[in-house]
């Protein structure tokens, strides 16, 4: 019995409106309006976006080595407390990058008693901050390598030689795709930048767009990164597209396991070092900062940022639950239908590639009009600019958790006369809950610390705690903006706690 189509075909619509028209109506317009065109046409404008591309390409290069290094290790090698390590490691995914930079700029100035060097500080952050997106894609490729392949390699060469012509050939297709994405990541990151005061292209269009109101340029400037982007993502579309990255696991499979990939201890020494200066530091430098300034700047910082508490906490859970509801929709009915990769996540998997500030100003010039304000002047479009930027994240998620259930117990319930409705309820659900919560935690922290998009669209009287916190950075001390960074990581930290723990109780009591 295969589910009906309205829902399917329902949901499409709504995204395509709601979430892609608009980037859609935004890249047409750049060949229409040629007000900009002179100007975008100038020697700076193009060493300005080049020396974006080499800075992201270096960033991408980067986390792509540390990452690999760090799924070797974690994948390949048999440690204790893996789950745990796994966690720790991808941490720095969850917290917003402008809470590091905040953190490892105050550490060398603690260290060098000098302003920490912008480009290098920004190249440290952004790998600190991308180098867990590598683990996490080249990871699962290494666990979907069958383990009898590994075995019969082995016994005619050594490990170096199996690493080189039989895993890295197998797994090129993960590291392209995790090098375009970091890629596609740094060129659009905005907060870290602007707060080292790098100029790279997307300052550039924030400032074009904010301070000089020069819209036809500023979009004309980010047609220039959405083209990038685009080109970039159609050359890897056989494999972005369907890749099985960021999963809950890989069940059913057996890995090969090595002693070690550094050396014996080797391996646990580098993991703890990057783990210490990934989450352990900046924690420890921004406790120190915090109080350094006493115990009444932390509660001027909380008493500042307590009013925007619930909206962003509101907002992160409802773009959540909506996202994993569109995720989940397409990565059903392809599973179900036997689908290839369709309109609906293509869409899905665009909007998540398009620079923040860009899609931003998509979303402005879209919604910007007496029949769309009831959207444009109120929180819903920021609930479409999260739902917009994360809903691939979650059907990704979703998808690799139904591809993961046996395929017999779904045909056992079509034998038996099961509907749709029967088996979701009591096969598939149940199945897929870690999939589900994790798909809706990590939009939920990703729309908690979101920036660049929702800086560019919030409304006049709203309230969000991410750009509370960037926008008071830029004349408070060190010690309050140590503090209000100090309570966002905190907050991060305590809501991944509280769903974690949440999530094992309710997984121990279902066994």
């Amino acid at each position: 019995m295969k589910p009906k189509l309205t829902l399917y075909y329902s949901t499409l619509v709504l995204i395509s409106l709601f979430i892609g028209l608009p980037v859609l109506y935004t890249f047409l317009s750049v060949f229409f309006d040629t007000s900009a065109l002179p100007k975008i046409i100038d020697t700076g404008i193009f060493l300005l976006l080049l020396k974006s591309i080499l800075l992201a390409g270096l960033i991408a290069l980067f986390s792509l080595i540390s990452g690999s290094f760090f799924a070797f290790i974690l994948y390949k090698t048999k440690l204790k407390n893996r789950g745990l390590l796994k966690l720790l490691m991808i941490s720095p995914l969850f917290i917003s990058p402008y809470v590091l930079a905040v953190a490892w700029k105050d550490f060398y100035f603690l260290l060098m008693h000098s302003q920490m060097p912008p480009l290098p500080g920004m190249l440290l952050v952004l790998t600190i901050v991308y180098t867990p997106l590598a683990l996490l894609i080249v990871g699962s490729a290494l666990q979907g390598i069958n383990a009898h392949l590994e075995e019969s390699a082995l016994m005619l060469s050594g490990r170096k030689s199996l690493i080189r012509r039989i895993i890295l050939p197998m797994i090129k297709p993960a590291l392209l795709s995790a090098f375009v994405l970091i890629f596609i990541f740094s060129l659009s990151s905005f907060a870290v930048p602007a707060y080292f005061g790098v100029r790279v292209f997307t300052t550039e269009i924030f400032t074009q767009f904010s301070a000089f109101y020069n819209y036809p340029y500023a979009i004309l400037q980010s047609g220039l990164l959405i083209l990038i982007s685009l080109v970039l993502l159609l050359s890897e579309w056989r494999y972005l597209a369907d890749a099985p990255f960021i999963s809950m696991g890989n069940k059913g499979s057996a890995p090969r396991y090595f002693s070690s990939i550094a050396g014996q201890g080797l391996d646990k020494l580098l993991l703890a070092f990057w783990i210490f200066i990934s989450i352990g530091l900046p924690l420890l430098v921004l406790l120190y900062q915090s109080f350094s300034g006493g115990a009444g700047v932390i509660t001027k910082a909380f008493l500042l940022l307590l009013p925007t508490l619930s909206s962003s906490l509101l907002l992160a859970l409802a773009a959540a639950l909506i996202s994993v509801l569109i995720g989940f929709v397409p990565a059903w009915f392809k599973l179900r239908h036997q689908q290839k990769t369709d309109l609906y996540i293509w869409i899905l998997l665009i909007i998540f590639a398009v620079p923040s500030i860009i899609y931003g100003i998509s979303l402005i010039k879209f919604y910007n009009r007496p029949s769309l304000n009831f959207i444009y002047s109120t929180y819903a479009i920021i609930l479409i600019a999260f739902v917009g930027k994360f809903a691939f994240i979650s059907e990704k998620l979703i998808e690799n958790g139904l591809k993961q259930i046996p395929k017999s117990f779904i045909e056992s319930a079509e034998i038996l006369g099961a509907s749709d409705t029967s088996m979701l309820r009591r096969i598939i659900t149940p199945l897929l809950l870690p999939s589900l919560f994790a798909a809706f935690l990590l939009v939920f922290i990703f729309s908690l610390g979101e920036l660049g998009t929702a800086i560019m669209v919030y409304p006049p009287g709203t309230e969000l705690m991410s750009i509370k916190v960037f926008t008071l950075m830029a004349n408070a001390s060190q010690s309050f903006t140590a503090s209000m960074s100090l309570l966002v990581f905190s907050l991060t930290l305590a809501v991944i706690g509280i769903f974690g723990l949440g999530a094992a109780y309710s997984l121990k009591k279902n066994r």
